[in-house]
């Protein structure tokens, strides 16, 4: 399953949040491509993705999560990179 946390992390005057699949990267590879997202921005374990993308990824099927959920999930798939 593809989760999105909040997009509560300021960047360069836009609020971002962290996209990631409790299954595979292969999975969120292909969820991030379908959002028109490259592969080189992919962050170890996670795409990071504003607040107007977030609001797409969730209309595509995303799951929206508290940001704790998300690392637990990372975590338990034991997808989690420090």
């Amino acid at each position: 399953m593809i989760l999105v946390d909040q997009a509560i992390w300021s960047y360069k005057g836009k609020r971002w949040a962290h996209l990631i699949s409790d299954a595979s990267y292969e999975e969120l590879h292909a969820f991030a491509e379908s959002l028109g997202l490259k592969r080189e921005m992919f962050q170890q374990d996670h795409y990071d993705v504003h607040h107007d993308l977030r609001e797409r990824a969730i209309a595509q099927g995303a799951k929206a999560v508290d940001f704790r959920v998300l690392a637990r999930a990372l975590r338990n798939a034991g997808l989690r990179c420090r």
